[in-house]
């Protein structure tokens, strides 16, 4: 299956239009202001028509002393959201401001081109627009996230961009973690999208505005970037003493079982099991990641793919060491 095919087919499956809020882009980027002076800016999963990554960086352009901002979007991204038309062409804008009028904010005249392509992220020409970029910020399609950070990982971009906590657990993914490559950005919990009008309906997170617009939220949602922000030269600040009865150990790998970041002992310089979560309050001068469970300890040793307790299986875990 060929590249071009797999983005169709994840975008049309996978569900995977989901437009983020200008609300929640402003109270994310609001702690990254000092990165962007005098960059070249990617939003390389957004149509510039109904973008709100677009409008942020548009609007704030002169603010954060923009070099100049590109988007370009896959063909087949809505450009009205209560329409089930498709575009038929893939599109690309090229922003420098606008020096003449830095107050004006109609950006309806600056021209949209069209890509020769479908705008894949993978593409020649989208690849070509990437090396010309200093940062990306986007939120990409969910079902190709491992895919989109091993693009940007190549080309050794900067990025800030939104998934699901879950692709945390995905081996590609954790190894950059470990490797202090990608960390995690501010917001992290749930987040609501405006979706498609052809959208399903579903039980849960899912409800329609008083105009007809279709919402739909998430309660795992994270920002993943390799920006360096204040948060993760934070340390924990830990209260606990370490005790054989709160802490056991697991049954199948020397470490003891931490049941929530909060709880980690001041006093214990072995090896812990904490959860995913951790992750939102990791400082690497603080911790040191040994790994995640399911590619650290041995298969054979593992019940399910997971650590236990008296037999009982836990949820994921990251093994963990305190520096300090």
């Amino acid at each position: 299956m060929s590249k071009n095919t797999s983005l169709g087919n994840a975008r049309n499956n996978k569900e995977d239009e989901f437009y983020t809020q200008l609300s929640d882009i402003e109270k994310e980027l609001s702690h990254y202001k000092n990165h962007f002076k005098d960059k070249t800016v990617l939003c390389n999963c957004d149509d510039p028509r109904i973008s709100n990554f677009f409008n942020y960086f548009a609007l704030k352009f002169d603010e954060l002393g923009l070099k100049r901002l590109i988007t370009t979007c896959y063909k087949n991204q809505e450009v009205d959201l209560f329409s089930q038309n498709d575009c038929e062409k893939a599109v690309w804008l090229d922003y420098y401001g606008n020096p003449n009028d830095p107050t004006n904010t109609d950006f309806s005249t600056v021209e949209i081109k069209e890509l020769k392509g479908d705008g894949d992220f993978r593409s020649d020409e989208c690849i070509e627009l990437l090396k010309q970029a200093d940062i990306v910020v986007t939120n990409p399609p969910f079902s190709l996230f491992r895919e989109y950070v091993d693009v940007l990982m190549k080309y050794e971009k900067k990025f800030l961009i939104i998934g699901s906590q879950n692709n945390i657990t995905y081996k590609e993914i954790f190894k950059l973690f470990k490797e202090n490559k990608i960390w995690l950005g501010y917001k992290a919990g749930d987040m609501a999208f405006k979706v498609p009008d052809y959208y399903a309906p579903r039980e849960t997170r899912y409800w329609q505005d008083e105009t007809g617009q279709k919402w739909r939220s998430m309660g795992n949602i994270c920002w993943y970037t390799n920006l360096d922000i204040a948060k993760r030269h934070e340390d924990l600040i830990l209260y606990k003493h370490y005790s054989e009865e709160e802490y056991p150990k697991y049954d199948n790998y020397d470490a003891i079982n931490v049941g929530k970041y909060s709880e980690i002992p001041m006093d214990y310089d072995g090896i812990m099991g904490v959860p995913i979560t951790f992750l939102d309050k990791y400082n690497p001068s603080q911790f040191e990641i040994i790994g995640l469970d399911r590619y650290t300890v041995p298969k054979d040793k593992l019940v399910g793919g997971r650590l236990t307790i008296d037999g009982k299986i836990k949820f994921a875990r990251i093994l963990i060491k305190r520096k300090k």
